[in-house]
């Protein structure tokens, strides 16, 4: 298997096996995907939880009148295209 790494992150695994805590990447990888795997549900919470936050605000935004009325595609179209510049 290859893959292809920022410099940023080839830079992170080299200091890790620099460190001495790892005797090589491939053992830096293997730790970190063995992190993933244990912390996964945790990781799906701060997610979710992110995502309710979001919500919230915006849930408190339309309360207080800073809504957009969406009456047409044409109109959707038009706030995309903004959001997207």
């Amino acid at each position: 298997m290859h893959v292809s790494l920022t410099p940023e992150l080839e830079s992170r695994i080299k200091a890790k096996v620099d460190s001495g805590l790892h005797n090589n990447a491939g053992e830096v990888i293997r730790e970190a995907l063995r992190f993933m795997d244990t912390h996964e549900d945790w990781i799906l919470e701060v997610k979710v939880a992110r995502l309710r936050e979001q919500l919230k605000a915006g849930a408190d935004q339309l309360d207080c009148g800073e809504g957009i009325a969406i009456e047409s595609k044409a109109t959707l179209d038009t706030l995309f295209d903004d959001i997207t510049r």
